[in-house]
């Protein structure tokens, strides 16, 4: 069977099922190769930066890296800005939804707040208020949120930081993305 042959999900059969799903195992396997790609063709997205959003992703996992981070705060740091591309609005959800399968809830939360939390540093350039990440400060994540936007992501702009290569991180990223999804405990914030 190359194609299904129903036109409405409700008609399909459990052969043409199953065909599909044995497609679709072997399309979330190779999931991490397509989330590389994306990085790389983070080099050539916006401007105006002394460096590409692909070295501000490296520098950031280089960052998370050299601060003794654990792997999954690593690769989260190397794709805290993945939507930057697609979701430029909702950048750090896109990228919080990405990671949410594979690594603990802790991670996916502080990807997620990281766009809030980072306007801190500028948002009052724009005559906007930069205190809005405030209204978690009693959240259990608040501190790791705070370090990864304060020692990861806004200092991870400097053209002379010695950042590692996206295949230093390849393998890291392939060891996140081939666990069985939401296999982790998930721990709930209060």
């Amino acid at each position: 069977m190359e194609k299904v042959s129903f036109i409405e999900m409700k008609d399909g059969t459990q052969a043409e099922y199953l065909f599909l799903q044995k497609l679709e195992h072997d399309y979330i396997r190779a999931l991490p190769e397509r989330l590389l790609s994306a990085l790389e063709r983070l080099g050539g997205s916006l401007q105006g930066y002394q460096l590409s959003r692909l070295e501000h992703s490296l520098q950031s996992a280089s960052r998370a890296e050299d601060d003794g981070a654990d792997i999954e705060m690593v690769v989260a740091a190397l794709l805290h800005d993945l939507g930057d591309e697609l979701a430029p609005e909702n950048h750090s959800q896109f990228a919080a939804s990405i990671l949410k399968p594979y690594v603990r809830a802790e991670v996916t939360w502080v990807i997620e707040m990281h766009g809030l939390f980072q306007m801190q540093y500028y948002a009052h350039h724009y005559g906007k208020d930069g205190t809005g990440h405030l209204v978690h400060r009693d959240h259990p994540w608040f501190a790791s949120a705070q370090r990864f936007v304060e020692k990861y992501d806004q200092a991870a702009f400097d053209p002379a930081y010695p950042s590692r290569p996206l295949s230093h991180f390849a393998p890291l990223l392939r060891e996140v993305f081939s666990r069985a999804p939401f296999a982790q405990t998930e721990v709930t914030a209060a």
